[in-house]
């Protein structure tokens, strides 16, 4: 029995009538700098007239060195601004930090920053050494920031760069380079593998996913181990259901494949979707033989809850995300609301970018836990997918609150301070 799968790409967009990997709720947003004429009057009272006009808030306002304003803009928000007669110009807001990167707030949160063998800032340092596969829209193979080693296109088009944006976004989290340049991801330098399973609309199926399943699987039994991979992250899913025989009793040819993935020595780690509801009911998410991962909002990378809302959504820190599948079925938590990651520098949904956006959904949470088994991986070679499994989650911590999680069950937190 086959089943129809699709995916999403960033703050939520819906995108297709079968979501499981990226979070409800308003169009993806970025960071823009909005430049005023000098007829539009006073910056901040224009300023608040087209925020309530477009929808949008206000983040700040410049009335002296420039006449201006800054606010997150949906791509619809960004068009009526563009085209707003009191405005002269617009453009993308940009990073900026001491030595030119960012340590996200979801690598600090799972203590990526002080794993010895992320080894992060402790230039120089060799990259992670492991191999990613990122099932997903692909990766971009340009950007600067990471390493894409080869891949695979199993969807519609050719080749398998990166033209929506949703496996760029989990590629930087997994892996964006530790070199002083836009973020740094939860194992830096790791080796990716842009596995296109999904179209330039983030929609697939399961033909598409069983051929990067098979792709992923035959690196394992080629004659280069120097390819093998070790991780596949797939922010990605559909309905369906756990037999508990690897697909036997139902059918489930998805099931059978990755059971047959996971014999052959991949770790799979699976987004368990965004539809605020048990797990259980997704496929490849409810297998028991993946590491599936829920989403935690964190607002400033630190436990205690007392961050507030992270700045893109209305989330509490150091909570479940309101948009987050959970359940027995769920492995590990993992930060997933207005992640700071690496985007298309190109991108049909996204236009023209500088190459880092902010992303919600559980698609976003589970490469933290993709990336912390490439590190786990890469300190302990040999290690078999249930070992990786049950050593993050022996690993992993408890301080969230679950005060607002449907089946008041705590899920660990992945935490790599060890690895």
């Amino acid at each position: 029995m086959t089943r129809g799968l699709a995916a999403v790409l960033l703050a939520g967009a819906l995108l297709a009538p079968v979501r499981a990997s990226a979070a409800p709720g308003p169009a993806p947003t970025a960071s823009c700098i909005v430049a005023l004429l000098p007829e539009a009057g006073d910056p901040s009272v224009t300023a608040a007239l087209m925020g309530v006009d477009y929808g949008f808030a206000i983040d700040d306002v410049y009335q002296n060195a420039l006449t201006g304003f800054a606010a997150d803009l949906s791509p619809a928000e960004l068009s009526a601004v563009q085209a707003d007669p009191r405005v002269a110009s617009v453009e993308p807001d940009r990073p900026l930090t001491a030595d030119g990167q960012i340590t996200p707030t979801g690598v600090e949160r799972v203590k990526a920053d002080i794993s010895p063998t992320a080894a992060i800032d402790q230039n120089p340092q060799p990259p992670v050494d492991a191999n990613v596969a990122i099932l997903d829209t692909g990766i971009d193979t340009t950007h600067p920031d990471l390493i894409v080693t080869g891949g695979a296109n199993c969807a519609k088009g050719k080749g398998y760069d990166d033209h929506y944006g949703h496996g760029t976004g989990s590629a930087g989290i997994v892996g964006a380079l530790d070199n002083r340049v836009g973020v740094v991801g939860v194992a830096p330098g790791a080796r990716l593998w842009a596995v296109r399973v999904l179209d330039d609309a983030g929609n697939g199926t399961t033909r598409e996913l069983l051929c990067g399943v098979d792709w992923v699987t035959s690196t394992r039994t080629d004659s280069d181990p120097r390819n093998d991979i070790d991780v596949a992250n797939l922010s990605l899913g559909g309905a369906g259901g756990d037999d508990g025989q690897c697909g036997a009793v139902d059918k489930d040819l998805l099931h059978q494949a990755i059971c047959r993935s996971v014999a052959a020595g991949v770790t799979y780690v699976v987004a368990a979707g965004n539809d605020h509801v048990d797990a259980g009911k997704f496929s490849p998410a409810s297998y028991a033989e993946v590491i599936t991962v829920s989403a935690l909002a964190d607002s400033d990378g630190r436990p205690g809850g007392l961050g507030g809302s992270p700045k893109c959504r209305a989330d509490q820190d150091d909570t479940l995300a309101d948009f987050s599948n959970y359940g027995a079925t769920v492995d590990l938590i993992a930060p997933g609301v207005c992640i700071l990651t690496t985007v298309p520098l190109q991108s049909k949904a996204l236009g023209t970018t500088n190459g880092y956006g902010q992303l919600s959904g559980t698609s976003f949470a589970a490469p933290h836990v993709a990336g912390a088994a490439a590190l786990y991986i890469a300190k302990h070679r040999g290690v078999t997918p249930a070992q990786v499994r049950d050593a993050l989650i022996r690993s992993a911590s408890q301080d969230w609150n679950n005060v607002d999680d449907p089946d008041g069950v705590k899920e660990p937190l992945i935490d790599v301070e060890a690895f």
